[in-house]
Parts: structure tokens; sequence; C-alpha cells
């Protein structure tokens, strides 16, 4: 690393810390307030043009982000584990229940589970129930959420959009009914919506994308979308949040806000209640 970098990223991770000292003794409406402004500051770098704004659905994003190839390169193992986990799926967390701040009722009061590998940090109780698919993912950099998305037969995600623009949510195609001949598994985005976000008319002037197995895409969570399995079967992709691409002092104020986001105890109550008891084990621990 060259001397000029490496004093940048020490006096960033110095002044990380005492920011984060900071936060964590600020009111929650001096934290709101803090989001709000960190979000416009990215909302305006993207207006200018520091980083690629993406289309509704990014098919190019090995150019960005290559390492996300070993996914797909180890996709029949990632499956073979992801089939063993829905062998208990009734012990998987609903995703309503995963923190009464973000998840809970609204578009996430659904037939839905999310088995969680990463929040912020790994769960590594929940990873040794997935371990080849948990190994690739600690390969992968600046993955900040990972979970395997269970959406129940008939279940319709209704139109939301996310909060940051300094992410970006990859899907890969797990266990997709009939790898989608039917066209019952989609996601749907509106890059321009007119009014308002969640409105149904807006959505529905969105564009189209139908998962496949083994196959990835990748967009912008702040476009507003919905989601459904319209099919008779669980479908299943590997999400994944990752700190989006951009230049040097955006990427490190990125990583400055995400770990402010990360202090937060909703996000430590999803960590604690994510985690997976797979009674086949206890079962086993317990002999005959």
């Amino acid at each position: 690393m060259a001397p000029g970098i490496a004093i940048v990223v020490l006096t960033f991770a110095a002044l990380t810390a005492a920011i984060l000292l900071k936060v964590r003794r600020a009111s929650k409406s001096a934290v709101f307030r803090l989001k709000n402004f960190a979000q416009s500051i990215f909302v305006r770098a993207e207006e200018r043009g520091a980083f690629r704004r993406l289309p509704a659905f990014d098919g190019d994003y090995l150019r960005d982000y290559p390492e996300l190839r070993i996914l797909e390169e180890n996709y029949p193992a990632i499956r073979e584990e992801c089939l063993a986990l829905l062998e208990i799926k009734d012990e998987i967390t609903d995703v309503d229940k995963l923190s009464r701040k973000y998840t809970s009722g609204g578009i996430h009061a659904i037939r839905w589970k999310s088995f969680m590998f990463k929040s912020g940090k790994f769960l590594d109780g929940n990873c040794r129930l997935a371990p080849h698919t948990a190994a690739l993912l600690r390969r992968i950099p600046n993955v900040y959420t990972a979970f395997f998305s269970i959406l129940d037969p008939h279940q319709y995600i209704t139109p939301h959009c996310g909060p940051w623009k300094g992410i970006v949510r990859y899907h890969l195609g797990v266990v997709i009914p009939n790898d989608n001949r039917e066209k019952e598994c989609w996601l749907r985005i509106n890059t321009r919506p007119e009014r308002d976000l969640d409105s149904v008319a807006n959505i529905r002037r969105g564009d189209l994308y139908h998962w496949k197995n083994g196959a990835g895409v990748m967009f912008d969570d702040t476009f507003v979308h919905d989601a459904a399995n319209e099919s008779d079967e669980v479908r299943v992709v590997l999400w994944l949040d990752i700190a989006r691409k951009m230049p040097l002092h955006l990427h490190l104020l990125n990583k400055l806000f995400i770990a402010i986001a990360h202090t937060e105890a909703s996000l430590r109550e999803i960590r604690t209640n994510a985690r997976v008891r797979d009674p086949r084990r206890a079962a086993h621990s317990a002999g005959p």
C-alpha cells in the first residue's frame, strides 16, 4: 500500500472509532438526521456521475464485482446445502420476526423466511449448517448482509424501496420452481416512479425479471420494487447486500455510515433472532 493511501486509511480508521463512540451516545433523533444527511450525499454523488447509476436489472455486474463469480461457479453445492436446510424450514426465522423495528409487519407480514449467514457479522452457528456456502461468502469483500430468502408459494411482496444508495443488492437463483418456465417467480422494478413510491400503478410500469437457477442479477434497492412467488413451490434466492463500488473518498465515507448503522440495537437483535437450531443435530447428540 502506498504511504499516502496508508495515511488516509489510518486517519479514516481513527476518525471512524471516534465517530462511532459519539454515535453510541447520541440521541435517536440525531442519528436519524445523520442518516438523512448521509443519504443525500450519495444521491447527489450519483446524480453528478461520481458512480454508475444502475439500470433496473444489471446483468453486467461481474465487470465491477468479479468476486461474485465464485457463487455462480459453485451453484450446485450452494443449492445442495439449501435443499438440506429446507428439510428444517420450520426452524428458520420468519422475516417479520427478525427485528421489531426493521422487519415487523408491513411488507414482511407474509410467509417469508430468512436463513441468515451474515448481518454485519457472520452468524457462526448458522454458517456451520451450510459450511460450503458460508466459506464462499467469506471470500467476497464488502458484503454486509447475506441470507437465503425463502418465499412460500403464492406470496406477494408489496411495492417498497430501500433507504441507502451505498448498497447494491445481488440475487442468485438457488431454488426456482421449474426454473421459472412458467414465469411465476418474478421481481419488478420501476427506476423512475412518477409520484407515490409504493403506488401499485407506478410499479406496474416497471421492468420484470424472472429468476433462474444458478443465474445472478444485481439491482439498486432504492428503486421502488415488488416481487412474487406465484408458483406452488418454495422459491429461494441467495440475497447479498454489498457496498457499492465508488471512488475512494466516497467508499470510505460509505463504510463509515454503514458501520454506524450496524451499531443500532435493532441490527444486533436481527443477529440474535436469526439463529437457527438444527433439531437433527440435537437428536444426534442425544443419542439412543
